[in-house]
């Protein structure tokens, strides 16, 4: 197989040094190409994908350097070609239904399984197709996978989830987006046992909790952590993100910055313009922490921002960005008319390792990865 690089790819302003270069195409699989996969994690050397339209995760134990390389391990499916919820059944320790959110260490894996509203945990790295996992959060048993336990109306508690899409961890401590709860849950240790309480809980005043105002996560999709001990969630509802500064205060307060607003009470689209702007998001899915900056996937104008520093006020404009030529390009202008092939179309999830960037471009189905030029 060859590779397909991407030369069209805008990598940043055009008056501005290019944030990326050499990026190339990926679509896994060439029997069963990737379908519009939402979640994206690259650790040791390792990829790992999950491919949220056919309700797999694929790990390559090597990065790929061809457009399609065949998956060395398969979770979710019996092999590769099999596609269905939950493997065709209910729902079990080692099947999957819409997997998004992923994070690894190398040594062990967490997997946000949304649409059977839990988090699954290996405590060993997956090494066979159809590993069962080891851990199960969000439900009592592997076999249970209702909303809140109890099925759509039910209320939350500290041992459930509904709908989690996101999922991250620093290797000791958990945190997972429970986007159907509005709400990010928090696990003061990695839990090595099956429907685990979490610790405590960011935007609700009690695990209870279900009403919810402005200045709290409206819809939280991803949460991620910085260097410095930052907390970033990408609020997708709300068309905006937010950044605590320090994790540790997240469970009470607000959070310290918005990105995409002018203030929390703010939830326009592009802040109700007809085009983006270099401070505005729309359907905000992913945020990353790269070196002293931040990357936010502002997936509704099929675009990467980057602030080259993690910001510190309300409503702040962007330094740079990847997908387009202007701030004031999206997902709908006469660049994308005629196809997104050599564009970034809907990208959900992020991530880097070393100087790489991998971005699930989920609108093309595929993954991009790039290098860095910095």
């Amino acid at each position: 197989m060859t590779t397909t690089t991407l030369s069209y790819l805008t990598p940043s302003l055009p008056d501005a040094p290019p944030l990326v270069h050499d990026s190339r195409v990926f679509r896994g699989s060439a029997g069963r190409p990737l379908l519009a996969p939402r979640g994206v994690w690259a650790v040791g050397g390792r990829l790992i994908v999950a491919d949220t339209g056919q309700n797999r995760v694929f790990i390559w134990n090597h990065i790929p350097d061809t457009e399609f390389t065949e998956p060395d391990v398969v979770l979710g499916q019996t092999d590769a070609a099999e596609t269905g919820r939950n493997a065709g059944g209910g729902a079990g320790a080692s099947t999957l239904q819409y997997p998004s959110g992923l994070w690894s260490d190398g040594e062990r894996l967490v997997v946000a399984d949304a649409w059977n509203h839990r988090v699954l945990v290996w405590h060993r790295f997956p090494t066979q197709t159809g590993q069962q996992a080891d851990v199960v959060l969000g439900q009592p048993d592997f076999s249970h996978n209702e909303p809140n336990i109890r099925g759509i109306g039910a209320g939350p508690t500290e041992r459930s989830l509904n709908w989690p899409y996101g999922v991250t961890s620093d290797g000791q401590r958990l945190w997972i987006a429970d986007t159907g709860n509005r709400r990010i849950l928090y696990y003061d240790t990695l839990p090595v046992d099956s429907y685990a309480p979490a610790t405590a809980v960011i935007g609700k005043d009690s695990f209870t909790e279900r009403d919810y105002e402005s200045e709290q996560p409206i819809w939280p999709y991803s949460v991620r952590l910085g260097p410095g001990g930052q907390l970033a969630v990408a609020d997708t509802q709300y068309y905006r993100t937010l950044l605590w500064h320090d994790w540790q205060t997240a469970p009470h307060q607000q959070a310290d910055v918005v990105l995409g607003q002018p203030d929390f009470d703010s939830n326009g689209q592009n802040q109700y313009g007809l085009f983006p702007a270099r401070h505005t998001q729309s359907w905000t899915y992913d945020a990353y922490f790269h070196g002293e900056g931040l990357l936010v996937a502002d997936t509704g104008n099929s675009r990467l921002l980057w602030f080259a520093n993690v910001p510190t006020q309300h409503n702040p404009p962007a330094d740079n960005l990847i997908g387009h030529a202007r701030f004031d390009t999206g997902s709908e202008n006469a660049n994308t008319r005629f196809g997104t092939d050599r564009q970034l179309y809907w990208p959900f999830s992020i991530c880097t390792d070393a100087e790489r960037l991998f971005i699930a471009d989920t609108g093309n189905h595929r993954i991009v990865i790039s290098h860095f030029t910095h």
